[in-house]
């Protein structure tokens, strides 16, 4: 589900000069996760101040001489520009690439065709290659996307490439992680005031820690690839403030979802997405990925919450590389803002055949399903397994109908297995589960989110009324 990027597509005069762009890609400086990360590096010129990490007020960052937001913010270091504003175009340097096995053999054979059979990337410890959209399938084609991004990947020597080699039994893959947003936040790749570009529609999923994440396109990453830039139009930035005490039977996607049609899937079109309030601050990790994960379904270009405790202590032994978060300044121009209050929210749905035909989950009671489906980016991490465990705990009935359980990661299926559900008397979510007759936890992957080969695990084969 490869997204267009600002840069349409990269063109002749671009690839002209890609040897001089990737020569004058400057050294980043960051401040380090832990302690030293509270520290301002002395001698370095910047073009924001940062703030201390005590309780802030919405959008504070202190003096600056023109103000901006957090995205204008992130772009302007990236593109060695002191300010930036809405509607220009910059080169910016890109922090991390991902690509995985459905865009990353077409990302490839571009930047091979332009650069060279023998080009080398401009940095392999800054390419990220994960294969977990088409994986447990008997499908040639399939297997050999796989097998062309492993061939490049000891060519290349990249250094971050989730590798699975015996489908049988995905826990003998110990380098194999699964699905490509979740991977890229458990295994420390996404960090505040960084710009993370993926060949996927959900890479704003990054956005949760404060930096700038959005998809492009194979033709932008096949030059991102060889440069390590690329070519970004500023968007204009929305603020959502959503403030109140979260009600125990809401998640962060019934607050995307209210949001989306609040404003319509065609709302927020190239424009960034800014959460703020005392809700999401109250909001774990996951949660946030959640909210920032759809804001494609609006159009959005980029989705960003504001780096705080939270995202520090979740980034704590998961990366080394040193990073600098930045914020929207009080004096920074938004394109328009959308107040809600989150108490007064009920559970949301959204029916067929757009995310933005949103209504009450309540609306919905006589709706007959045929099957339900729990996993994808969006729904398939830690807390939305120990989520719905509560809820067949609470009703202590067996399902009526086929229930599919597809955990993002190796490390969501080990969770599943292993950490008790609050007030169970110490039961796992697969224990809960299995007494609710569901089906049995399956390989972490993409799964039938994209469809994909007939094969694939749950993958709807014929018409039917699924619940995702």
């Amino acid at each position: 589900m490869a997204s267009i990027s600002a840069a349409a597509k990269a063109t002749s005069a671009a690839f002209a000069h890609k040897k001089e762009l990737a020569a004058a890609a400057p050294q980043q400086q960051r401040l380090s996760a832990g302690a030293s990360s509270r520290r301002a590096r002395a001698g370095r010129v910047r073009a924001v101040a940062t703030p201390t990490r005590a309780p802030r007020s919405p959008a504070s960052t202190g003096s600056v001489k023109s103000p901006m937001t957090t995205t204008e913010k992130i772009l302007a270091r990236a593109s060695e520009r002191a300010s930036l504003e809405p509607g220009e175009n910059v080169w910016v340097d890109v922090d991390v690439l991902m690509t995985h096995d459905v865009c990353g053999p077409g990302t490839i054979g571009i930047f091979k065709q332009e650069f060279g059979e023998d080009a080398k990337v401009w940095d392999r410890e800054k390419v990220v290659i994960i294969p977990d959209h088409y994986i447990f399938t008997s499908d040639e084609r399939a297997n050999r996307n796989v097998d062309i991004l492993r061939d490049f990947c000891e060519e290349q020597k990249i250094k971050y490439f989730y590798d699975i080699k015996d489908l049988s039994d995905f826990r003998a893959n110990p380098d194999y992680k699964g699905v490509c947003h979740i991977a890229l936040a458990q295994e420390g790749h996404c960090r505040p005031g960084e710009v993370l570009l993926g060949t996927d529609s959900h890479t704003c999923n990054a956005g949760a820690f404060g930096q700038f994440a959005t998809g492009i396109g194979n033709t932008d990453a096949g030059f991102v690839m060889g440069t390590g830039k690329a070519l970004l139009k500023v968007p204009p930035t929305i603020r959502f403030v959503l403030d109140g005490e979260m009600p125990p039977y809401l998640l962060a996607k019934d607050l995307i979802l209210q949001i989306i049609g609040e404003i319509s899937v065609s709302g927020a079109t190239y424009r960034s997405m800014e959460f703020v309030g005392s809700t999401i601050e109250s909001l774990t990790m996951e949660e946030r990925m959640t909210l920032c994960n759809m804001v494609i379904e609006a159009g959005g270009k980029n989705g960003v919450v504001p780096a705080d405790e939270t995202t520090f202590k979740y980034l704590e032994g998961k990366t080394s590389v040193e990073y600098e978060p930045v914020y929207s300044d009080a004096q920074a121009r938004f394109y328009s803002d959308y107040r809600f209050d989150v108490s007064k929210l009920e559970p949301v749905v959204a029916k067929p055949h757009s995310p933005d035909n949103r209504a009450l989950a309540r609306e919905c009671k006589d709706v007959k399903i045929d099957r339900v489906y729990i996993g994808s980016c969006t729904g398939g991490k830690t807390e939305d397994f120990i989520a719905a465990a509560k809820v067949f705990l609470a009703s202590g009935k067996k399902v009526k109908v086929p229930t599919f359980l597809v955990p993002a990661t190796q490390k969501v299926w080990m969770d599943v297995y292993s950490l008790p559900v609050p007030g169970s008397g110490g039961k796992t979510c697969s224990q809960i589960f299995e007494e609710a007759g569901c089906d049995t936890p399956a390989s972490p992957n993409c799964g039938a989110c994209l469809g994909g080969p007939r094969d694939t695990y749950a993958r709807m084969n014929e018409p039917t009324a699924s619940i995702f």
